[in-house]
Formats: C-alpha cells, sequence, structure tokens
C-alpha cells in the first residue's frame, strides 16, 4: 500500500509539470489525458476516490468531457470535467441522470470560467 502511494505523489508530480508545458505549448483542450490518468491515480494508488466521483468522472469522461478527475481531498466532495462549451449541456444531465440511476443524491453542478491568477495589485 505504501508503495502505490508514493507512486501516486511521484506521478502526480510528474502530470502536474506535463500539464504546465502542455497548457503552455498546446492548450487546454490537450490536458484530458493528464486529468484522467490524475483520476486513476487517486482512485487505484493513493485509494481516496469514492462511488460518486467514480460515476460522476467517468459519466462526464464518456458524454464529451475533454477529461475529468476528482479534486480537493477525496472521499467525497468534487470533481471537475474539463468540457467544450457545446458539450456542457450534455454531460451535465448525464451525470444527473447517472447519479439518480445509481441512487445517488442529485450532484450539485456549476459552472467555472478560467481567469487569470492571483496577482499583486500594488
Amino acid at each position: 500500500m505504501t508503495f502505490r502511494r508514493v507512486r501516486h505523489i511521484v506521478t502526480e508530480n510528474d502530470r502536474v509539470l506535463q500539464a504546465v508545458d502542455t497548457l503552455r505549448s498546446q492548450g487546454p483542450a490537450r490536458i484530458g489525458a493528464l486529468l484522467d490518468a490524475s483520476h486513476a491515480s487517486m482512485r487505484d494508488d493513493f485509494e481516496i476516490s469514492c462511488p460518486e466521483l467514480d460515476l460522476a468522472v467517468g459519466t462526464a469522461r464518456s458524454h464529451g468531457a475533454i477529461g475529468a478527475r476528482m479534486t480537493g481531498g477525496g472521499f467525497g466532495g468534487s470533481a471537475i470535467a474539463l468540457t467544450p462549451v457545446g458539450d456542457e449541456q450534455q454531460v451535465r444531465d448525464a451525470v444527473v441522470r447517472a447519479f439518480a440511476d445509481a441512487g445517488f443524491t442529485a450532484p450539485d453542478i456549476f459552472t467555472v470560467t478560467p481567469a487569470a491568477g492571483a496577482e499583486r495589485l500594488s
């Protein structure tokens, strides 16, 4: 178990560096595989996912998201799905349907828009 958790940390650090490089050189549409690998690593190696997060991530991916992963501390919480604007509603609808079909509480889904990071103003 310890080996797998260490492997997650090492590979996640590498994925972060790859994401930075990919975002700079190719843009956000190219980081999907890194998001997916991150979720799989948190689920399988670090063992901090849960059925609801796995369902949200898998459903989002199979209905048009470029990539998806859990975020936050794990054992519940949130998932993010990088989704083309034109596919947003179908991803939302699919996740809501999947949660209902599984008997889970309806998820809260909201849209965020990327913006410049924090910066010093003065």
